[in-house]
């Protein structure tokens, strides 16, 4: 099951990503209102996944969507183009709320018309995202049949008039594909790669969170009951193990089915929007609070005794159907342990969306259903097993402690929305350092819960996990004056929202630009100071004169993962260091609004037709030559434009880009 669905996931984005990404289509009707008056309606599809941002959106935020409409004697437009309701949630990457739309928007003008009209021309700009990139503005051209008697003759006319006009070649470079590298087979390891990450992340933690279950009092102390259950029934060691491959399978089929539920129920694409949703992160915050205090020993969390005692009579059965019923009265007997480790678990993959909650299911419920399984047919395994004791209720009170440090996380984001400022860096790191801080004081014996067993004497596993505990406090400590503590990246608010987002005693000019004075001719300093070119021709020849390789960064403005990769992963000492030293940077910006100069150089080889801006021109650059249009997109080259490594999108593994980059400057 697992292999079957990952190896679908893998293929699906390995066909899509090895393609030039077009997620939106656009149909256009119009709809009588009056006599004179008539409503043109332009409809987006939008691929699953993908967002279309709205008309409005902060100046400082992603491009919005912009319909303009050809001028014509006897049309005149009454009042704006209205677009749907829509999500907002907040950003935290442009630090505010933004307007954008998932699977289909409709968008409505009004018109007035007093002359006969066939057709109504306009066009419409958009940008449009996914969780790891951006594509480049994009423009369609809309035509709207007002009558299409009249339509009809209009369009010979034009067609006519075309066939008499001389055809005008335009003039442009060769940006062709570039040698040293089959492109459309590196865009699908990139696919590969991105989603690979995602989804086997999830199943890693769901399966060490499912081992983390089976070692708390409420499941451990239930693998000699199974397997004496099934030693007693079976008739022969075959019908034995036959009978414990059908248990283990059927605990797997019971939490599948949970987080498929959990998907339809929401539907994929509803989970990620609720995961940025003030209402619910503040509804999980609660939850995962009452499960580590239930976790600590304060109460418990059961279902109603009358389930288990049905579900128990109708495991006496026998057969297949009573052994899925021994599943099932184990996933309720255990609620109470389980029961708050699989809500993390699906609150956690709903923040990722698609097919999440089953894999998160999958790889908990296998880590689960193994041992009862492998116990059952080989009985004889069960001496080498620890005894119950009170070590079951120290791994169920650090599980509790883990619980109550990761729901800070979600009221974290609700105060990031709202913007209250409550809960700023210096206050998420102060709670976390005194949660974890407790957790060393228990683990080191100085502090007793309801549930402990009295003792005079720590184990030693007991002592290196408290060791291992207070360690991390002690790293936790400096983020208070401004240490960045990538360690823990993504969970604590960014450093900007937060009292001293310099670091204490600093501001935001206490750090020099000397480098700004020594700029080659045509460079910037971009992010950390890393000197970068804006056009290509001008980084290339620069590359040329210090003997360097090239790495050409297709970016842009609006691009929120372009912003999480310059932020994250180049502002690491040693990544930044081969940027700065060992590399030509060259940023072309996709969405860059400027105009270009009437030149032969800047007509567009795929319409034919002078670039609208700058940005433009490095899009098709990006498409012809190395048939990607997502940004971020790393490609580097030698002085001869040829392709020295796969190209590499979003990665937010610091290592794993450095490594990238040290491949690319050693193969030059």
């Amino acid at each position: 099951m697992r292999n079957f669905l990952l190896g679908f996931f893998f293929l699906t984005t390995a066909f899509i990503h090895g393609q030039i990404l077009d997620p939106v289509s656009w149909d256009t009707e119009v709809k009588k209102i009056s006599d004179n008056e008539f409503e043109l309606i332009s409809t987006a599809t939008i691929d699953f996944g993908w967002h279309l941002y709205s008309q409005e959106v902060p100046e400082e935020g992603p491009l919005p969507t912009v319909f303009t409409y050809e001028t014509q004697e006897g049309v005149a437009l009454e009042g704006n183009t209205i677009e749907p309701e829509g999500h907002t949630d907040f950003d935290k990457t442009w630090g505010t709320d933004i307007k954008y739309f998932s699977d289909e928007a409709i968008f409505r003008q009004r018109i007035k018309i007093t002359e006969a009209v066939g057709v109504i021309k306009g066009e419409v700009e958009y940008q449009v995202c996914d969780d790891e990139r951006c594509l480049p503005p994009n423009y369609v051209s809309l035509e709207f049949i007002v009558d299409p008697q009249l339509a009809a003759e209009e369009r010979q006319e034009e067609e006519s008039k075309e066939t008499t006009s001389p055809v005008i070649e335009p003039v442009v470079t060769d940006i062709t594909q570039a040698p040293g590298t089959d492109l459309e087979a590196a865009n699908q390891t990139i696919g590969k790669q991105d989603n690979q990450r995602g989804l086997l992340s999830i199943f890693i933690i769901a399966f060490l969170s499912g081992f983390a279950a089976l070692l708390t009092p409420c499941v451990f102390p239930m693998i000699p009951l199974t397997v004496s259950f099934f030693t007693k029934q079976s008739k022969s060691k075959a019908a034995g193990i036959k009978n414990a491959i059908i248990y283990g399978i059927s605990i797997i089929a019971i939490y599948v089915l949970l987080g498929s539920l959990v998907t339809a129920i929401f539907g994929a694409d509803a989970l990620n929007r609720l995961s940025t949703n003030v209402t619910f992160n503040i509804i999980f915050f609660l939850l995962l609070v009452i499960f580590a205090i239930s976790f600590l020993g304060a109460f418990e969390i059961t279902l109603p005794n009358s389930w288990a005692s049905k579900v128990d009579s109708h495991s006496n059965r026998g057969g297949v159907i009573g052994i899925l019923f021994m599943a099932l009265a184990l996933a309720i007997v255990s609620f109470s342990c389980t029961g708050p480790i699989v809500g993390t678990l699906l609150v956690e993959a709903a923040s990722k969306g698609g097919i999440a909650p089953i894999i998160g299911m999958l790889g908990f419920s296998l880590a689960l259903a193994l041992p009862f399984a492998l116990f059952a047919a080989f009985p004889g395994w069960l001496n080498s097993l620890p005894k119950s004791g009170g070590w079951l209720n120290t791994v169920k009170v650090v599980l509790g402690f883990l619980e109550l440090a990761l729901a800070f996380k979600f009221l974290s984001n609700a105060d990031l929305v709202l913007q209250l400022h409550w809960l700023e860096r210096e206050v998420f790191l102060a709670i976390w350092i005194a949660v974890f801080g407790a957790l060393a004081l228990y683990l080191f014996g100085k502090i007793r819960l309801p549930h402990d067993s009295p003792q005079d004497h720590i184990s030693v596993g007991r002592l290196g996990l408290g060791l291992l505990v207070l360690s991390f406090v002690i790293y936790l400590i400096p983020g208070l004056w401004g240490a960045p503590l990538k360690l823990i990246s993504g969970f604590p608010p960014p450093i900007h929202y937060s009292e001293s987002p310099y670091g204490v005693g600093n501001t935001s000019g206490s750090t020099g630009n000397s480098g700004a004075e020594q700029l080659p001719e045509g460079a910037h300093l971009g992010p950390h100071d890393i000197i970068s070119f804006h056009d290509y021709e001008t980084g290339l020849s620069y590359a040329k004169k210090v003997n360097k390789p090239i790495l050409i960064d297709f970016t842009g403005h609006a691009c929120v993962n372009c912003r999480k990769m310059e932020d994250n992963v180049w502002s690491d000492p040693k990544v930044s260091g081969l940027l700065k030293n060992e590399l030509v940077l060259i940023s072309l910006y996709v969405d860059d609004k400027r105009e270009l100069p009437d030149l032969p150089e800047n007509i567009s080889a795929l319409s034919g037709e002078k670039f609208r801006n700058i940005g433009q021109k490095w899009s098709e650059f990006q498409q012809l030559r190395y048939k990607a249009n997502a940004q971020p997109y790393y490609v580097i080259i030698d002085h001869n434009e040829k392709t020295l490594v796969e190209p590499s999108a979003y990665n937010p593994n610091v290592e794993e880009y450095y490594n990238w980059l040290q491949e690319g400057i050693s193969k030059f």
